[in-house]
């Protein structure tokens, strides 16, 4: 029995020997690093996206703007902007990719996501990180160098709150001895997805983790780090990445690589070869970002709703 089949969001993206796709935020096409993010546009967007069979919406999130980064993040807080999110979707799953612990207090953390998770419906999927933004660590008083401890902190903490009434613990940035940290997420628990290696190690995640979110690289590169994955867990644990992709108005266009990024411009017959490869060497769900078009929106989320979802719909209706 998987832990996870009955928390909606994680039964509806996750199937072994499955491929789901999910959107993220912002639901905008453009050639910088300037977003609106509309509020109003954004929920349209959305709730087409629910409705056309996508399994999943994620936003990252983006503590400190930073202009020399090289893009600008995610405006919005990502646990208030899924609130509002939560709000006005169904049955879409909810999710951060991903929250950055090593700046955030692990009881507040706790907090927010049981929040999120309940008001949701168990909608809510947890992609944590330890974060990689050189002027985080100073601004918010955190040694850049303790940010693996700090993640390995983040999730055992909020495990123990989430499961117990009135843990004791102590840890590095917790000291709790009195009191509870409410609501509990209604199964007790949520579903965590590491990102990247967050300076552990790959049997550390596949432990403490339920799925790995990793970056796009090539296929076959991605298909060995699959692999060691699937060694070292016991049950199935998912696998997930982002790809950004341009589409064509030409359905039969080949692929261009796009500029800096992992990820390509083509029609959407390219895409979906493309998207059974990496179904076949392992991946359960890839989170589509759009990046360097010209299109509305909603027209490109339209011709991937009724041309390319269909062959990677959504696990539950």
């Amino acid at each position: 029995m998987e832990k996870f089949q009955s928390h909606n969001g994680f039964a509806r993206t996750f199937k072994e020997n499955r491929l789901t796709l999910g959107l993220s935020f912002p639901l905008e096409l453009s050639s910088d690093n300037l977003q609106a993010m509309d509020l109003a546009e954004q929920m349209i967007l959305a709730k087409q996206a629910e409705d056309l069979g996508f399994a999943s919406l994620f936003v990252r999130d983006s503590p400190l703007y930073d202009p020399n980064f090289g893009d600008n993040g995610v405006m919005y807080d990502p646990f208030l902007f899924l609130a509002y999110v939560a709000a006005h979707t169904n049955k879409i799953a909810l999710g951060t990719a991903s929250v950055v612990t090593s700046l955030r207090h692990p009881l507040h953390l706790a907090k927010s996501a049981a929040t999120l998770d309940n008001m949701s419906k168990q909608r809510f999927l947890f992609g944590a990180a330890t974060g990689d933004r050189p002027i985080e660590f100073p601004a918010f008083k955190v040694e850049r160098d303790d940010r693996a401890e700090l993640f390995r902190e983040s999730i055992l903490v909020m495990r123990k709150v989430w499961k117990k009434s009135f843990p004791q613990i102590q840890s590095k940035r917790v000291g709790l001895t009195e009191g509870d940290v409410i609501p509990k997420p209604f199964l007790a628990d949520i579903p965590i997805l590491g990102t990247g290696y967050s300076g552990q190690t790959v049997e550390w995640l596949a432990e403490n983790t339920d799925g790995w979110m990793f970056y796009a690289q090539e296929v076959n590169r991605q298909q060995e780090l699959i692999k060691h994955w699937r060694k070292v867990t016991e049950r199935f644990k998912p696998f997930s990445q982002p790809l950004v992709i341009n589409l064509s108005e030409n359905p039969m266009a080949s692929p261009s690589p796009i500029p800096i990024k992992v990820g390509f411009t083509s029609g959407r017959k390219f895409l979906i070869d493309y998207l059974y490869a990496l179904q076949d060497r392992g991946i359960n769900h890839v989170i589509l970002i759009f990046k360097n078009g010209n299109r509305p929106t909603a027209e490109v989320i339209q011709e991937l709703g009724e041309y390319v979802v269909p062959h990677f719909p959504a696990l539950t209706k």
